[in-house]
This record gives structure tokens, C-alpha cells and sequence, in this order.
């Protein structure tokens, strides 16, 4: 039973949430929104940042479950942009509240998954220098974070399918080139 309040109140604030901006959103009103009293919301989450949290993480897990093993580059494009396409007005109102950070955070670590895992299967019968591997991994996703981002910031006006393509596609040129490319060792400090 509890369970189920819980996906209730989620589910709940998520339709509100889409409806109007966050700080829009009272705990007064998903409270009665959902018919149940605020203690029962106060007993499922500590306040709505919380609320938030568990949502996207749930989000980012789904999301990991969806795609257990990253074939291509043009996957991460997936992982990382199917709940924003879909849910565009969410997003977009979690991404211009106070909770920023941690829908930021979770795309971080969306990204970092995605791309391990490509990296690992582009990877995985080739010897590469951890540092190496590191580094690499740093760089890609810090460059899909980096560009779901700055679409964020511009307010998802434009279709990214198309430009996160070509950067996919640099981005495999780079991996085929100078990573997979046995002969290439990257000159790392000591």
C-alpha cells in the first residue's frame, strides 16, 4: 500500500509538474491534488527536493535498465535525451528551478554510463592503459553532458537528434582513430 501512495504522489506531481513551473507547486496542493493528508506525504519523502531526487532517479535507472549494454555511440544520444523528448515541459521546469543540481547530477551520471559501457564493448579486446581509458571516458561524456546542457539552456528550441548525431559521429572517429588504433598511447604525466 505504501508503495503505491508513493507512486501516487509521483506520478501526481509529475502531471502538476507539467502543467506549471515548480516553484508553482506546493506540498499543500499535491497533497490534495492526491487526496491524502500531508503527513503521508511527510512520511514518503523529507520535502520536494526529495521528491525530485527519487523521481529522476528512478528516471536514470530506467533508463540504465532499458539499455544494459551500449553498442554504439548513437545509443548515448538515446540514453541520455529519450526522457527529455518525451517530457519536454518537465524537464524543462525542474531544469530552471532550484533543483537543478540534482537533474544535473543524474545527467552526469546517465552520460558517465553510457558512455563506459560504449567505451568498455568498443574496447574490451584491446589493451588500453587505464589512464587512457579514463581520460577518454572523461571527454565523451563530458561532451554529452556538456551539449544536452547548453540545449537545456537555449530551451530544447531545436531538434538535437540531428547535431548529437554528427557530434556521435566525430565522436566515433575520435574512438576508431585514435583509441582502438593499437599503435596510439597517449603521453600521460607521471
Amino acid at each position: 500500500m505504501a508503495n503505491l501512495t508513493k507512486k501516487h504522489i509521483k506520478s501526481t506531481f509529475l502531471n502538476m509538474l507539467d502543467e506549471k513551473p515548480l516553484n508553482q507547486i506546493s506540498v499543500k496542493e499535491l497533497v490534495e491534488r492526491c487526496e491524502i493528508n500531508r503527513n503521508t506525504f511527510y512520511y514518503h519523502f523529507q520535502d520536494m527536493p526529495e521528491l525530485i531526487e527519487d523521481i529522476v532517479k528512478d528516471l536514470a535507472d530506467e533508463c540504465i535498465r532499458q539499455y544494459p549494454q551500449i553498442q554504439s555511440i548513437e545509443e548515448i544520444c538515446e540514453v541520455a535525451l529519450s526522457f527529455a523528448f518525451e517530457n519536454k515541459k518537465i524537464v524543462l521546469h525542474v531544469y530552471n528551478s532550484v533543483s537543478r543540481d540534482i537533474f544535473e547530477r543524474y545527467l552526469m551520471e546517465l552520460c558517465d554510463y553510457a558512455v563506459t559501457e560504449y567505451v568498455n564493448t568498443v574496447i574490451s579486446d584491446r589493451t588500453m592503459p587505464p589512464e587512457q581509458k579514463n581520460l577518454v571516458i572523461r571527454l565523451l561524456k563530458c561532451t554529452c553532458f556538456g551539449v544536452v546542457i547548453d540545449w537545456l539552456s537555449n530551451g530544447m528550441k531545436e531538434d538535437l537528434r540531428v547535431p548529437f548525431k554528427q557530434l556521435c559521429d566525430m565522436n566515433k572517429m575520435y574512438i576508431e582513430n585514435v583509441v582502438v588504433d593499437s599503435s596510439y598511447r597517449l603521453a600521460l604525466p607521471e
